[in-house]
C-alpha cells in the first residue's frame, strides 16, 4: 500500500509480513489520529490478503511506540470528544486482537501507553533485552485510563495483582521483568530479535495460560484484589485529587476493562475523568517535565568521567547513580575508611537495580575509590559534595582547578552557601558553577544547575549536559539564597514547625498538608530531610527569622529524624509512629501553605528562575507539590483568592 505515509508493509516469500511504524517527520512513533486510520487500513488489506505472520515493529531509534499523541489530547474540548478518542482504539485494537493469523509487536525501546495496548492486542510480543527497552501503561501519570484495552487485557495476561501494580502506578518494566511477568514470550538480545520475531509468530505456540490462582483472582476473589489494591491507592492518591486511579479499579472490576461502559454520571466515568481539572493540570506536568529534559540537548559535550570530593551520604550517592548510568567514577575522601561505606552502599544499591552479580561486579569497577584524588586529572566533571563550610570548600576546589583539565566542568553542591563566595578562591572563578542534588538522590529527580554572577554560559551548558547524561531533570537556576527548592520549602517547613510550637499536633499540621495535596506533611518532611539540615536551611534565608523552639530542642538532644530514630515523631523500621487524628482545623491548610506560594512569587519576581512555568517545574519535582494542582504559580493563577498569598 503505497499511499500509506506512516506505515510499511512488506512481504517475504513465504507470507511473513512486516509492519513498520515510522512516524512521517517525526523523531518519535506516536498513535496520532492519522495513523491510527493508516492502521485501520492496514487491516483493511490483511484481512482481504491474510498474512502468514505478521510482526508490528518500529522504524524508530529512539523506541517501538511512546503512546498517543498527546497534543492531539490537549486539543479536546468536551467529554464526548474523550469519548470518541478511547472508542477509536478501543474498536480498532478489539479488531487487531480478533484476526485470524498470529501477531507479534517486536518490542525495542520505549514502549508506553498505547504502544503497550497494541502490543497487548498481538498474540505474542518478543522484548528487546537493552538498557532502552521499557514498557509501561503510564495513563494514570496524566490523570486518565488505559482505555484502548490495557485495563482489559493486561489482567488476562498477566494476573490481576501485577497489572493493577503496572497500571496503578505507571511504572515501566525492562525486557527481562517483562518476560519474568508473561508479558514478553521471549526476551532477547538485539543481533536475534528478528530471527526470534520471525520464528514465534508462525511457531504456533499457544497462549500463555495464567496459574489457577492468577485465574481465582480474576474471577471469584476479583473484589478481594481490588480492596487489596484501593487500600494501597488511599495510601498515596485521595479520589477527590486522583480520580484515574479509582476509576481504573471500577472499570476492571465492574465493566470488564472498557471505560466506555462507565455510566457517564459516575464519578469513574470517562466523562468525569475528562471534566477533570486534575487531568489539565497532569498534563501541563508531563509538557513541564518535557522541558527540563530539553536542557543540555544538542551540544557535544558527553562527560565519561566524573570525580566526586566527599563519600558521605550525598557524595556517595550521586557517586552510585552515576555509575549506574554508565560513567566511570573517583570517589575521593580523606581516606579509604571513609570511602568504604560508601562503596558498601553503592553495592546494595547495583544488587536491587541490576539483580545480576555479573553486571553488579561491572558497575562496581566503574566505582574507584580514590583518597588521593587523581581522578580530578582526568575528569569531565567534578563536583565537591563536602559539608558545608566556605573555607573548606574553597581550599578544596583551589586545589582542584590547580590540576583539572581547563575543559572540565568544576561544580559545588553546596545547598546554602554561596556560589560567589565559593568562587573567590579560583585563578578563574567563571569555571565554577552549582550542580544542588537532592536528598534521596535516587529518587529525588530534579537537580538545580546553578549560574554563579561569573559563571561561564558554556559551563553552564555541560552542566546540563551532565544532568541530562544521568537521567535526571535540570532546572537552570540564579545563585540565590537557598536557589528555588529550599527557598520554597523552608519557610513552609519553618511556618509548620511554628504550628507545633503552639500546641498543634504535628500528625495535624501534616494531615492539613496532605489535604491540600501536598504527598508528605511538613513534618515528616523535616524529620526525612534531618532536623539539623532543617536548621540549616532555615538560617541560610533571612526571612526565616528565629528557629522554631520544639525544632532547636530536638537538635540540640540530637534527635535529628528519621535517621536518628526520633525527631518530631518516633521511628520504628523507618516509619513514623502517628496518633490518630480528625479533621484539621479550618485555615491551617491555607496558612502553611501562605508561605510556600509567596516564596515561589519571590523566586519568579527576583529571576531566580526565568519565568513561572520553569518554577512550577522545579518546584513540583524538587518538593513534591501536588501535581495535580498543576504547580504553585498555576494555583495562583486558578485560584485568584489566593493572590494575596504572593506577598506572604
Amino acid at each position: 500500500m503505497s499511499e500509506l505515509k506512516h506505515w510499511r508493509i512488506e512481504r517475504e516469500s513465504d507470507g511473513l509480513t512486516w509492519l513498520t511504524f515510522d512516524k512521517a517527520g517525526a523523531s518519535t512513533n506516536t498513535l496520532s489520529a492519522d495513523a491510527m486510520e493508516e492502521l485501520e487500513r492496514a487491516l483493511d488489506l490483511f484481512e482481504r490478503e491474510p498474512p502468514r505472520g505478521l510482526v508490528i515493529r518500529s522504524g524508530k531509534e529512539a523506541g517501538f511506540i511512546a503512546g498517543a499523541d498527546i497534543e492531539e489530547f490537549t486539543q479536546i474540548a468536551s467529554p464526548e470528544g474523550a469519548r470518541a478518542l478511547v472508542q477509536r482504539g478501543w474498536d480498532l485494537y478489539n479488531r487487531l486482537a480478533a484476526v485470524n493469523y498470529p501477531t507479534l509487536a517486536l518490542i525495542r525501546g520505549h514502549c508506553m501507553g498505547g504502544g503497550t495496548e497494541l502490543a497487548l492486542a498481538c498474540r505474542y510480543r518478543v522484548a528487546v533485552d537493552e538498557p532502552g527497552t521499557r514498557i509501561a501503561l503510564p495513563e494514570v501519570m496524566l490523570g486518565i485510563v488505559p482505555g484502548w484495552g490495557g485495563m482489559l487485557r493486561l489482567p488476562r495476561l498477566i494476573g490481576p495483582p501485577p497489572a493493577l501494580h503496572i497500571m496503578l502506578s505507571g511504572r515501566a518494566l525492562d525486557a527481562r521483568r517483562a518476560r519474568r511477568l508473561g508479558f514478553a514470550d521471549e526476551c532477547v538480545p538485539p543481533r536475534v530479535m528478528e530471527n526470534a520475531a520471525r520464528m514465534l509468530v508462525v511457531s504456533g505456540r499457544p497462549r500463555r495460560a495464567l496459574p489457577l490462582l492468577q485465574r481465582l483472582l480474576g474471577g471469584p476473589l476479583k473484589n478481594f484484589v481490588v480492596a487489596q489494591a484501593r487500600r494501597q491507592v488511599m495510601q498515596r492518591a485521595r479520589a477527590e485529587h486522583y480520580p484515574a486511579p479509582y476509576a481504573i479499579l471500577d472499570m476492571w472490576a465492574h465493566h470488564g476493562g472498557n471505560a466506555l461502559a462507565v455510566p457517564a454520571d459516575r464519578p469513574t466515568s470517562m466523562d468525569a475523568i475528562a471534566r477533570s481539572p486534575t487531568t489539565k493540570n497532569l498534563v501541563r506536568v508531563f509538557y513541564l517535565q518535557e522541558r527540563l529534559k530539553g536542557f543540555g540537548k544538542g551540544g557535544d559535550f558527553a562527560p565519561r568521567h566524573l570525580h566526586v570530593v566527599g563519600a558521605g551520604i550525598m557524595g556517595g550517592d550521586i557517586a552510585a547513580w552515576a555509575v549506574l548510568r554508565g560513567l566511570t567514577v573517583t570517589l575521593q575522601d580523606q581516606d579509604i575508611e571513609r570511602i568504604a561505606p560508601a562503596i558498601r552502599r553503592a553495592a546494595e544499591a547495583f544488587r536491587k537495580k541490576l539483580r545480576d552479580e555479573t553486571q553488579v561486579r561491572f558497575a562496581l569497577d566503574r566505582l574507584i575509590p580514590d583518597p588521593s584524588g587523581s581522578g580530578a586529572r582526568r575528569a569531565d566533571v567534578v563536583i565537591e559534595a563536602i559539608f558545608e563550610n566556605l573555607e573548606a570548600k574553597q581550599q578544596l576546589l583551589a586545589g582542584i582547578e590547580a590540576v583539572a583539565r581547563p575543559d572540565a566542568v568544576l561544580a559545588s553542591n553546596t545547598s546554602s552557601l554561596r556560589l560567589e563566595d565559593i568562587a573567590t578562591a579560583l585563578k578563574e572563578p567563571r569555571r565554577l558553577i552549582g550542580i544542588h542534588f537532592f536528598n534521596p538522590v535516587a529518587k529525588m529527580p530534579l537537580v538545580e544547575v546553578v549560574e554563579g554572577r561569573e559563571s561561564d554560559p558554556d559551563m553552564l551548558k555541560k552542566g546540563l549536559a551532565f544532568v541530562r547524561r544521568i537521567d535526571k531533570l535540570a532546572l537552570p537556576v540564579k545563585s540565590a539564597p537557598g536557589f528555588l527548592v529550599n527557598a520554597v520549602l523552608a519557610p513552609y517547613m519553618q511556618e509548620a514547625m511554628r504550628c507545633v510550637d503552639e500546641g498543634i499536633a504535628p500528625e495535624v499540621v501534616d494531615e492539613a498538608a496532605l489535604s491540600f495535596g501536598m504527598p508528605l506533611g511538613p513534618i515528616e518532611l523535616a524529620d526525612t530531610v534531618g532536623l539539623d539540615i532543617a536548621v540549616a536551611a532555615g538560617r541560610q534565608l533571612a526571612s526565616a527569622g528565629e528557629p522554631p523552639r520544639k525544632l532547636m530542642a530536638l537538635v540540640e538532644a540530637g534527635h535529628l529524624g528519621r535517621k536518628t530514630g526520633r525527631g518530631f515523631y518516633t521511628y520504628n523500621q523507618g516509619k513514623p509512629q502517628k496518633n490518630k487524628t480528625g479533621l484539621p482545623p479550618e485555615g491551617l491548610a491555607e496558612r502553611l501553605m501562605r508561605p510556600f506560594l509567596a516564596a515561589a512569587q519571590r523566586c519568579v519576581d527576583a529571576g531566580v528562575v526565568t519565568d513561572s512555568d520553569l518554577c512550577d517545574a522545579g518546584v513540583i519535582f524538587g518538593t513534591g507539590f501536588a501535581p495535580f494542582r498543576g504547580g504553585p504559580m498555576n494555583y495562583l493563577r486558578e485560584h485568584p483568592q489566593a493572590a494575596a498569598w504572593r506577598d506572604g
